[in-house]
């Protein structure tokens, strides 16, 4: 009989909590490293949080990005971006901001035009200022912040407040560490990185809930089973489905990063970054915690289906008629 493939064996006996505390020490250099690095080296923004100028042309035909961004990068602007937008004859040029008024930004975009030649139709020529860069960091942080504050709510509303704290300690733990990645390569930080530190976090806790929802019902089903052992088991037991889970998410990826372009380079890498560091914090911080925590042992399903029975009625004194 076909019984399925099994990659992970069903009787796997694992011992992930004898590993907690070096995971835990690991993961505080990692997380100490990474604010350090922000703190003292700083982001190297992208024009969405530096300002710049913006630039939407469409071509004859479909658009020679490369080509386009040689011509582009020989001018000395600076930094440049470009992406298709929407067509394959669509492209979106970005340009950080020059040193100076809004003469110089306009002196770029005519350097800009002169090197493209007119066989190009300039649908929008936009200025991102400083004070625009500056909300959009503002909106970023709020939207994180957000993000791990619901994320938080839904765990201590679903289960109780002991997986609501681990479940946002180990998702703050791969957000600050994946923005101290960028910091680290000097990546470019823009608006899709932020939408990948946002993507992190909600499939960071969906593996999490995975994995508690089996610490939960074998808290149900076995009372007296030492912690330890019972978190090891509902570890186990799930890391079929991590695995899987993990690995098959992490070809697509894989797939984006080596296929999808310059403009996609470093929101693939940050997901490659946040689905693996994702894996580990669930199977490493997020449960091995639960250990320090005072949980309740719910009640066993046969003791709530007696419960639910009605109990039978006392004999009379003396009995019959």
């Amino acid at each position: 009989m076909f019984r399925g493939l099994h990659i992970v064996p069903p009787d796997t006996r694992i011992d992930f909590m004898r590993l907690r505390l070096i995971a835990f020490v690991l993961s505080s250099l990692m997380v100490v490293g990474s604010i350090g690095l922000i703190a003292v080296k700083g982001l190297n923004f992208g024009i969405d949080f530096r300002g710049g100028i913006l630039m939407e042309v469409k071509t004859p035909g479909p658009a020679d990005l490369a080509g386009l961004r040689g011509q582009l990068s020989a001018l000395g602007l600076g930094e440049v971006a470009l992406q298709e937008f929407g067509a394959a004859d669509a492209v979106l040029i970005r340009i950080q901001r020059q040193e100076g008024d809004e003469k110089a930004q306009l002196r770029a975009v005519g350097q800009v035009k002169e090197a493209l030649g007119e066989r190009l139709e300039y649908r929008r020529t936009e200025f991102v200022g400083p004070k625009v860069g500056r909300e959009l960091i503002e909106d970023a942080v709020l939207a994180v912040v957000l993000a791990l504050g619901g994320i938080a709510a839904y765990i201590w509303f679903r289960y109780e407040w002991q997986f609501g704290i681990n479940a946002i300690v180990a998702t703050f733990h791969d957000c600050i560490t994946t923005v101290g990645l960028f910091a680290l390569l000097g990546l470019e930080f823009n608006l899709t990185t932020v939408a990948a530190v946002l993507t992190i976090a909600g499939y960071s806790v969906n593996d999490t809930v995975v994995i508690y929802d089996r610490v939960r019902e074998e808290l149900r089903r076995y009372k007296k089973m030492p912690l330890y052992d019972l978190i090891n088991m509902a570890v186990n037991k799930t890391l079929s489905r991590t695995v899987v889970t993990s690995g098959l998410t992490l070809l697509s990826v894989l797939a984006l990063y080596g296929f999808g372009g310059e403009v996609l380079r470093g929101f693939s890498l940050a997901l490659i970054w946040g689905i693996v560091i994702g894996s580990y914090s669930t199977v490493f911080i997020a449960t091995p915690l639960l250990l320090y925590m005072k949980l309740r042992r719910g009640e066993s399903a046969p003791a709530k289906a007696a419960e639910g029975k009605p109990k039978p009625a006392a004999e009379a004194p003396g009995g019959g008629a």
